[in-house]
């Protein structure tokens, strides 16, 4: 599957219509956890992973942009070091998302178990203790991980394709390209299944206690942790879409020798904007005034004036009482 240049200049059109919406988005996250730290004058564990995983999202699309840039206007491959840094550093930054991503689901999945398990109870009390280390610690080990692929590329065993693209061409090379993605994409998804499965245990426990509690006159309602299980479950489907085709991106590259880098990046890039839409809508308030600047946006342009969504839900009558 060989892309061609028009497959890629769409891809990099693409790329940068994703990439406004990401950082729009992620800056977005950003200031509004910067006003809630100023009225309340501390973090809460998912507010520091969240802006941790906004950073990352921005780094990785404004590094990202200026790969596929690089793709476009360097056909002759004259920077070959500059091409071969962005790329480590593009990988490292789609691995601490990855990471960061995992991090946060376990996190809610640990918060969220109903059941006082002791295991889980020690685990989110060392979550609490160490947050900010383990943001800060997962993109360093990502630049770690992948800073040797520099000496990878820089070795006369590679091949340089005509669009700038690597191909190792050993077996040290191959096995060191399937450890990264080993170590980036599958061990945080099991990790990201696995916290998703006590998730959606909890979901149905919750369910079943809250109906019986009620006696089926009532739809048993969880309020506020219901649009937290919602944003995780969401997060998780989107984790393992794009986990599915950068598997099999990487697999083309490693044993097919055909270049489709270009595709993973592009993915990441849909992935980080829609895994920042998900996170706004996983917080209420970041969620309103969201939808409010949007209907304050529409409001300019009269002829688009269906296109606005309801700030509030419609309150239907109930049948009295007998």
């Amino acid at each position: 599957m060989l892309l061609t240049t028009a497959h890629k200049m769409g891809m990099w059109i693409l790329t940068g219509f994703l990439g406004v919406l990401t950082i729009f988005f992620n800056t977005y996250i950003l200031l509004m956890g910067l006003r809630n730290y100023r009225q309340s004058h501390h973090w809460t564990p998912c507010e520091t992973i969240i802006t941790g995983l906004a950073l990352q999202n921005v780094a990785h699309q404004v590094f990202s942009y200026f790969w596929m840039s690089m793709d476009q206007l360097d056909h002759e491959c004259k920077y070959r070091i500059l091409y071969a840094v962005l790329t480590v550093i593009v990988l490292s930054l789609k691995f601490s998302i990855m990471w960061t991503t995992a991090f946060l689901v376990f996190y809610y999945a640990t918060k969220l178990v109903i059941e006082p398990i002791h295991c889980y109870t020690r685990i989110q009390e060392v979550i609490l203790k160490h947050v900010l280390t383990v943001v800060i610690v997962i993109p360093i080990c990502g630049f770690s991980i992948c800073v040797p692929l520099i000496t990878t590329i820089t070795a006369e065993n590679i091949t340089w394709l005509d669009d700038c693209s690597i191909m190792p061409e050993d077996f040290v090379g191959q096995m060191y390209g399937g450890f990264c993605v080993l170590v980036s994409d599958v061990i945080p998804g099991v990790l990201i299944f696995k916290s998703s499965i006590s998730i959606t245990v909890h979901l149905a426990i919750h369910l079943q206690h809250m109906k019986a509690s009620t006696n089926g006159f009532h739809t048993p309602k969880l309020g506020s942790e219901m649009r937290v299980i919602r944003m995780n479950l969401f997060l998780v489907v989107i984790f393992l879409s794009f986990l599915i085709v950068d598997i099999y991106s990487h697999y083309v590259i490693l044993m097919k020798d055909e270049n489709l880098l270009s595709l993973t990046v592009l993915f990441s890039s849909m992935y980080t904007s829609l895994c920042a839409l998900v996170l706004i809508y996983g917080k209420k308030t970041f969620w309103k005034n969201l939808l409010h600047l949007y209907n304050l946006f529409l409001d300019d342009y009269p002829c688009l004036g269906c296109l606005k969504v309801p700030e509030t839900k419609r309150v239907h009558n109930q049948a009295p009482h007998h």
